[in-house]
């Protein structure tokens, strides 16, 4: 009899546990504001090489600036179809500043290494505060929508 009781107080202690605390680890850091290290990106000039990495996206491998975040404006190095292309930022999904747009997908175009664009044409609106960057002119020029 004390053999039964004491087999079912330690099989209820293993299926019916006392006082269990449960922790979660979550993050309570800030969600990325815009492109980090490996985010997928989508190249909305007609470059040939951007029309031909349609089916596997672009990754960034480097951000050109301090905090190594992205934000509309800023150039960024790319890993497309096995090569390394340098790119400009023409578009975020997460919202940025007030008054700037929120895109449906992370937007490049691609650039030379003397900073003008691979492709003729682009295929989405530009933000119009881009305007204000003499730098940018030569990608500027090749945009034919602004928002």
């Amino acid at each position: 009899m004390a053999l039964r009781e004491i087999l079912y107080r330690s099989l209820s202690k293993l299926v019916y546990p006392t006082q269990t605390q449960v922790t979660r680890h979550f993050s309570t850091s800030q969600p990325s504001a815009a492109i980090i290290l490996l985010s997928r990106l989508r190249v909305v000039d007609n470059s040939a090489i951007g029309v031909a990495s349609r089916h596997k996206p672009p990754r960034c491998i480097h951000v050109y600036n301090k905090q190594r975040v992205g934000k509309v404006g800023d150039k960024v190095l790319v890993a497309i179809k096995g090569q390394k292309k340098k790119a400009l930022i023409v578009g975020v999904k997460m919202p940025g500043a007030r008054n700037t747009p929120k895109f449906d997908t992370n937007n490049i175009v691609l650039l030379e290494e003397s900073g003008n664009p691979t492709g003729t044409r682009i295929s989405v609106p530009i933000p119009s505060h881009l305007r204000k960057r003499q730098d940018l002119s030569k990608v500027l020029a090749v945009a034919s929508k602004f928002v």
